[in-house]
């Protein structure tokens, strides 16, 4: 049109056009209609143009050339984004802060932070995303699709970050250092969970009791003695336990096996509480500290016995008379007196 006239009004929003061609596509945006189809793929589009643009992706041809590197674009607007990443431009600014970004979609992804908008809907449950990439991920959950493939071994993981987590058990990288003590992990969570032994957090609670754990799984095993269940049976005898873990300890009763090997002497422990406890005696650590005095301890039940000289507790009762006892050596050998036994003869 010469005379700048827009003629072809949108009947849906405030945007009018000077050729009813462009009217036609702009029509399609809120419709989602996308008559032009891929001949090489499924994907298809609303204009003929981003068509065209497509097509250079099946063909490899990239006449967008960098001039500042080897790179090669098959889009001009994508050459115009990267060519950003040298000049540092950022022109699309956020209106609800201070940020700015090289590229509109990432400041269109950014902008959800601040709206909440979460237009991707999972066509397989009620969940919303704000971002498609986190759609993508989380429809795996549904497929069971595991694309990331470990290249050292047949494991395969639906998100890349997993099989990152997953190679650190390959090279035994662990670039996680706890601040407290020298121990390193391989992953953060494995961290957070450590730091939980410097803190003594506990933020598991149990709806039926008053115990908190600083692990969720020690939580889940804990609900199984409120509940009774005991799904783990002994194959040698009667005994059976909530946990899987309780049922392998107790199997070394039978099998007599002890893998836990002390670094510093000969000696082996069938589990894995007693090697830590032993190996204190060779750094000679007391992390065991009384609050009542200066006293400090090796072992939590060191601690316990002790702590009853403070409380003046004794829980262990003759079942033959009225005396009690803070330690149960001391009920064993008061017990003697009862039965005339006289096991220490003189030489």
């Amino acid at each position: 049109m010469h005379n700048g006239g827009k003629p072809y009004p949108c009947s849906q929003c405030d945007k009018v056009f000077s050729h009813s061609g462009n009217l036609s596509r702009h029509n399609r945006t809120p419709t989602g209609e996308k008559p032009h189809q891929c001949s090489q793929c499924d994907l298809s589009f609303s204009h003929e143009g981003n068509l065209k643009t497509h097509l250079k992706t099946h063909n490899g041809k990239k006449p967008y050339q960098c001039s500042m590197c080897d790179k090669a674009f098959s889009h001009s607007g994508v050459l115009s984004k990267y060519n950003r990443t040298y000049a540092g431009d950022k022109p699309y600014q956020c209106s609800h802060c201070d940020l700015f970004f090289s590229q509109k979609s990432n400041l269109t992804k950014h902008l959800r932070t601040h709206t909440g908008d979460k237009p991707y809907q999972c066509s397989h449950c009620e969940l919303f995303f704000s971002q498609k990439s986190n759609l993508t991920k989380h429809l795996r959950a549904h497929t069971g699709e595991t694309p990331y493939q470990c290249s050292k071994c047949d494991k395969a993981f639906s998100h890349s970050g997993d099989l990152s987590k997953h190679k650190r058990t390959h090279t035994g990288e662990k670039q996680y250092q706890c601040n407290q003590c020298e121990k390193a992990f391989s992953r953060t969570d494995s961290l957070k969970k450590h730091l939980r032994s410097h803190t003594g957090e506990k933020p598991y609670q149990c709806s039926l009791c008053e115990l908190s754990f600083s692990h969720k799984d020690n939580l889940k095993s804990h609900l199984k003695t409120h509940n009774g269940e005991k799904p783990y049976q002994c194959s040698k005898c009667d005994k059976a336990f909530s946990h899987s873990g309780d049922l392998s300890k107790h199997t070394r009763t039978h099998t007599g096996d002890k893998p836990y090997q002390c670094k510093q002497c000969d000696q082996a422990f069938s589990q894995i509480g007693d090697l830590s406890k032993h190996n204190r005696t060779h750094t000679g650590e007391k992390p065991y500290q009384c609050s009542q005095c200066e006293k400090a301890f090796s072992r939590t039940d060191s601690l316990k016995k002790h702590l009853r000289s403070h409380t003046g507790e004794k829980p262990y009762q003759c079942s033959i008379c009225d005396l009690s006892f803070s330690q149960k050596g001391n009920l064993k050998t008061h017990l003697k007196t009862h039965n005339g036994e006289k096991p220490y003869q003189c030489s």
